[in-house]
């Protein structure tokens, strides 16, 4: 687990260098996904199970604010059970990092059957999904072997925020030099996470001896911060075996902070994306949030951007990853995340490789 963690800078090379190439997307390798987009007429559903469907909460938020096509995001394994009338004439897109899931892979069948177009987001070339959808946009991950999802996850958010651009591009929505400027800024993204990479692992590793007794834990973030603390959660739970729940950072007050005390610390998604100002709006929301559980007692570990003194004089502990745009900001955050899953696990002695009662895919329901 933790080698995949630290390849994800390799990960995300391979991945821009695939799809783009001096600061727009390769015909090659993009123009079958583009004219997917275009084919749209309703909206877009996305069907996927665990890691994958944090991934597409995450896609759902990109593609409506940068394309402005409508995304809705199933559960896989309740999208095979809604009544056709309410499936007919949606593009599907499905996520699974083996290609396999076996309720993903029905979702994907009964989208067929019902004449849909497909698009799957898979990290196995030449898996089922791969050969049975319309369209298939593989991730670059390479093999994982670890169960938990590190760098498959990230290598698909990468993917869906190229998918959110090739949307934009298709609607006629953003402007080619925005574009321009946004795959450029992608590109920056694999020097980035490396240069960071050591640093948080050495941070962490303390950060999680301090946590060493702590059995809760609740997950808060807003916008595309919110599916990134359902992820951290889940990568707990599996890695850890620790209860860990993630939620919309406005959602605190109504029910989970009964469950907030000393014993059950917050971990807060508080970056920011300055030139964004919904993204200021939400960070000024959060450290409101954050000055009233202090006031509560609470403990709170924090995810923030460099130099940000206000979230750190609030938060016990701060993790803070380099300023970029607020989609890219969602993929760096989420590594700290997966360093604090780890060392959690490592430092209780549980083999994160192997965690109990869990398999890499899930092939039956």
């Amino acid at each position: 687990m933790l080698r995949e963690i630290f390849e994800q800078p390799e990960t995300f090379l391979a991945t821009i260098q695939h799809y783009v190439a001096d600061g727009n997307f390769r015909t090659e390798t993009c123009a079958a996904i583009v004219e997917w987009l275009e084919r749209v007429r309703t909206k877009i559903v996305i069907a996927a199970s665990g890691s994958s469907r944090h991934a597409g909460l995450l896609a759902e938020l990109l593609i409506e604010d940068l394309s402005s096509i409508p995304v809705d995001v199933e559960y896989a394994s309740e999208y095979s059970y809604r009544q056709e009338k309410s499936l007919a004439n949606n593009a599907v897109l499905v996520i699974s990092q083996s290609g396999e899931t076996a309720d993903t892979l029905a979702a994907l069948r009964k989208a067929k059957a019902l004449g849909n177009q497909t698009l799957a987001i898979t990290n196995v070339e030449g898996s089922t999904m791969a050969r049975e959808a319309t369209v298939f946009f593989p991730t670059l991950a390479g093999r994982e072997r670890a169960i938990p999802a590190t760098k498959s996850f990230t290598a698909q958010l990468l993917n869906l925020y190229l998918l959110a651009l090739m949307g934009a591009l298709a609607r006629k929505t953003m402007d080619a030099e925005e574009i321009r400027m946004r795959l450029a800024e992608m590109e920056a993204l694999p020097s980035l996470v490396e240069m960071q990479l050591r640093g948080w692992e050495e941070l962490i590793r303390r950060i999680a001896e301090s946590y060493r007794a702590t059995k809760n834990f609740l997950f808060l973030g807003r916008g595309v911060h919110y599916p990134i603390a359902r992820e951290g959660a889940l990568k707990l739970k599996e890695s850890a075996y620790l209860h860990a729940e993630g939620y919309p950072s406005g959602e605190l007050k109504h029910g989970p902070n009964a469950l907030v005390s000393p014993a059950t610390p917050l971990v807060m998604m508080a970056t920011v994306d300055w030139a964004a100002p919904d993204s200021i709006l939400r960070y000024e929301k959060v450290i409101h949030l954050m000055r009233e559980m202090r006031r509560q007692g609470a403990g709170i570990l924090a995810i923030a951007n460099e130099g940000d003194k206000t979230v750190s004089a609030l938060a016990d502990h701060t993790i803070t990853v380099a300023q970029v745009r607020e989609p890219l900001l969602a993929i760096c955050e989420t590594i700290p995340l997966q360093l604090f899953s780890y060392w959690m696990a490592t430092n209780n002695g549980v083999d994160v490789d192997h965690p109990r009662n869990l398999t890499k895919a899930v092939l039956a329901e």
